[in-house]
């Protein structure tokens, strides 16, 4: 979650005016996250998250989100729901922008997770998954594979700045990616998240109680989500000054993956493609963010994250032959 595009009090007012949710009581922009304009909305009928939809998000997609999440309630898993107007309408616009309301999920995002909450997390993972096997959306991975070389190009110099040697680095990933089965279509499919985030998955204590944030998810390899799980909960941050200061956390991964595989079991197909799907994933978050280094407006209220960081787990992965690397 971010903040790009400012929302006048003007704006607000005629925007709540299609809802029946009375005037706003408390609104203020959410910093985390790096992709849409998020804001806290409170009224009198409760607690609300309103989104505007930014630059990477089709608005065409937008009805596949909102019938993914009412999917999603409907089968009991825990996530924000979409509130309709009026007009019986979810999807308006606010500024220039989609826009659309969605219900308060309470639990608060772990900061630093343990491995309890990792295993948590791959329990709700995969139950997620089992409850989106009867959706009949169906969305391309616009930021997948295909994508990848096209985000690459022209971007070797940049990267260098940040490392010497870094594009190097990245074009032996490529290889290694290009002579993987990993990402063929042999390996069970579905509807993933595709972006679950420590800031996108709220708990209890340690116990998962929902997801959020699902404006990446698309049809693609169930496995591809546990890799971008992964790379997202099992790694230890490295400091301010030397963010390639990464390691990964063998106890938290194992962790995550036995949650996983206590509700889902992974096929034998899937557990050989981890270590490239895990490489795969590390190249998707280290593209978009290379990109949103340079490309970030100076007046968003959003801090672009360090594309060294995935920099780091890049090398980690290449040097991966086996899912008992990861715990597995």
């Amino acid at each position: 979650m971010a903040v790009y595009t400012q929302v006048s009090d003007e704006a607000l007012s005629s925007f709540l005016a299609e809802y029946d949710l009375g005037e706003a009581l408390a609104f203020k922009g959410i910093a985390e996250g790096v992709e849409n304009s998020n804001y806290y909305l409170e009224t009198r009928k409760g607690r609300y998250i309103l989104t505007l939809f930014e630059k990477r998000v089709n608005a065409a997609d937008l009805p596949y989100f909102i019938g993914l999440k009412q999917h999603l309630s409907a089968q009991g898993f825990p996530c924000p729901q979409p509130v309709m107007g009026r007009d019986g309408e979810a999807l308006r616009t606010l500024e220039g922008r989609p826009a659309v309301i969605v219900t308060f999920l309470e639990g608060l995002s772990p900061k630093r997770p343990n491995a309890r909450q990792c295993r948590s997390l791959g329990e709700g993972l995969a139950r997620m998954h089992l409850a989106l096997g009867g959706f009949d959306g169906r969305r391309e991975n616009a930021l997948g594979p295909a994508s990848w070389r096209r985000m690459w190009e022209g971007c070797a110099g940049n990267a260098d700045a940040l490392q010497p040697g870094l594009s190097n680095e990245v074009d032996a990933c490529f290889v290694r990616i290009n002579a993987a089965r990993a990402f063929s279509d042999h390996l069970p499919r579905g509807t993933i998240h595709a972006d679950l985030f420590p800031d996108n998955a709220f708990f209890l204590g340690d116990t998962f109680t929902g997801a959020i944030d699902f404006y990446f998810a698309c049809t693609d390899a169930l496995a591809y989500d546990l890799a971008v799980c992964l790379n997202s909960w099992a790694f230890e941050e490295g400091n301010a000054t030397d963010a390639s200061r990464l390691e990964y956390n063998f106890s938290k991964g194992s962790a995550l993956i036995a949650g996983y595989q206590s509700v889902r079991p992974l096929e034998a197909a899937e557990l050989e493609a981890l270590p490239a799907l895990c490489l795969g994933s590390a190249m998707r978050f280290f593209l978009t963010r290379l990109a949103d280094w340079t490309s970030t407006p100076a007046g968003a209220l959003v801090r672009p994250k360090n594309p060294l960081e995935y920099a780091a787990r890049l090398a980690f992965h290449r040097k991966m032959e086996t899912a008992e690397g990861y715990g597995a």
